[in-house]
């Protein structure tokens, strides 16, 4: 049997710790503390995807915030190879999340004309960025970009506004990312807004595929992944 009181705490001290940390890595990103960064990146999504664990999330949903942990980790280096290994580990995620959303969301027949803006914006986006990106990141970015514009799309079409949203900040935020391997001008403190608009997607994409998932209760088991009864 569930207790969802117990359940419910949980899940608030987890959100809270998020929260904590998440203010801790923007705060340490705005006064240009390294120090600050390196303690606080590495709890974030960890305590974002035990959040939605308590919430009873699919175990998808759980693996694609586990990748960005680990997209987070080595994106802490500036060497290439991490980099590659980085944006490989970010790219699962958005596997995971497309295999999410087709499996659990409904397709909206109004958000479905998203889907030639989104495929306007890939093309333009990689057509604008590749003469300016290293050589060896062009074919790696184009493949990249084309992922995630699909889980942001289908995350707007299949799950709604929530999910949406949180699919489009993605997207902003790794556009400021490949803005900055292909050195065009920057915004002051690009780092902090990079992680601001990716912490805003990771949680709003929990967020709106568990809001999801609640609104139609049958599927949460179908798959074997139930609600947790432990503290």
């Amino acid at each position: 049997m569930r207790t969802p009181r117990i359940s419910g705490n949980r899940c608030r001290v987890l959100l809270a710790a998020f929260a904590l940390a998440a203010a801790l890595d923007l705060a340490s990103l705005a006064v240009g503390s390294h120090g600050g960064h390196v303690v606080a990146k590495p709890l974030l999504m960890p305590l974002l995807a035990a959040w939605a664990a308590a919430r009873g999330a699919p175990r998808l949903l759980v693996a694609a915030l586990l990748c960005g942990w680990g997209g987070d980790i080595l994106l802490l280096s500036d060497a290439d190879p991490a980099f590659l290994a980085g944006m490989t580990c970010f790219a699962a995620g958005h596997v995971c999340y497309l295999a999410l959303f087709g499996r659990r969301g409904t397709p909206r027949a109004r958000a479905a004309l998203l889907v030639p803006a989104y495929a306007t914006a890939l093309v333009t986006t990689v057509a604008l960025l590749w003469p300016d990106l290293p050589a060896g990141l062009r074919v790696p970015v184009a493949g990249y970009s084309t992922l995630l514009v699909a889980m942001a799309c289908a995350a707007a079409v299949r799950l709604g506004p929530v999910a949406g949203l949180g699919g489009a900040l993605f997207l902003l935020s790794d556009t400021l990312i490949a803005t900055g391997v292909a050195d065009w001008p920057q915004p002051p403190r690009p780092d902090l807004w990079i992680m601001l608009t990716y912490l805003a997607a990771q949680f709003l994409l929990a967020t709106g595929t568990l809001r999801a998932l609640e609104a139609r209760p049958g599927p949460m088991a179908t798959y074997g992944e139930v609600r947790s009864t432990t503290p």
